[in-house]
């Protein structure tokens, strides 16, 4: 049950990442970047810290660990740069959730900290949602730095997943 809610919580990770992107590409550059006070000081740097964020936690969850500076390294200074590897990590992260098991989620995911470097041992069930919560975190400041430039990107309810009403409605 855990493997099949991990998979829908990719598909809405995607699903939203692809509506906040068509919103932001509605704005300039120079608006992107504008320091809104915002944890992240921009939608850009928000953008970032999210693409920045999956990537490690990937890394981790499949052995393959992503080097980071910071938690807000500038992954691509280029917003439509940044686009294509969100696209792609998004990707990989269906991929990847479409591999779990519950068997894999019952058990544990052992990494060291780049914020406090060092060892750490959770239960794997616990950092996949850690994982998809702190997804939807940084989304919902998005979307209110979004709604300061008059954008709206509509429901953001996971209930829409196009995936999950089609599957309700039956």
């Amino acid at each position: 049950m855990l493997a099949i809610q991990a998979k829908d919580m990719a598909l809405y990770n995607r699903w939203m990442n692809q509506r906040l992107y068509d919103a932001c590409a509605n704005l300039s550059d120079e608006q992107r970047k504008q320091d809104c006070k915002a944890f992240f000081k921009s939608i850009h740097g928000t953008l970032n810290h999210l693409l920045l964020g999956d990537k490690i936690w990937l890394g981790r969850f499949l052995g393959e660990p992503f080097r980071a500076k910071s938690l807000d390294q500038e992954l691509h200074r280029d917003f439509y740069e940044l686009r294509e590897d969100r696209e792609a990590t998004d990707e990989a992260i269906i991929d990847w959730a479409n591999s779990l098991t519950d068997a894999v989620l019952a058990g544990t995911l052992e990494y060291t900290s780049m914020v406090n470097p060092a060892p750490r041992k959770y239960e794997m069930w616990l950092v996949v949602a850690h994982f998809f919560n702190h997804q939807t975190h940084h989304r919902g400041q998005l979307t209110t730095l979004l709604s300061q430039f008059g954008l709206d990107i509509g429901v953001t309810d996971l209930l829409w997943l196009p995936e999950a009403a089609e599957r309700n409605a039956n």
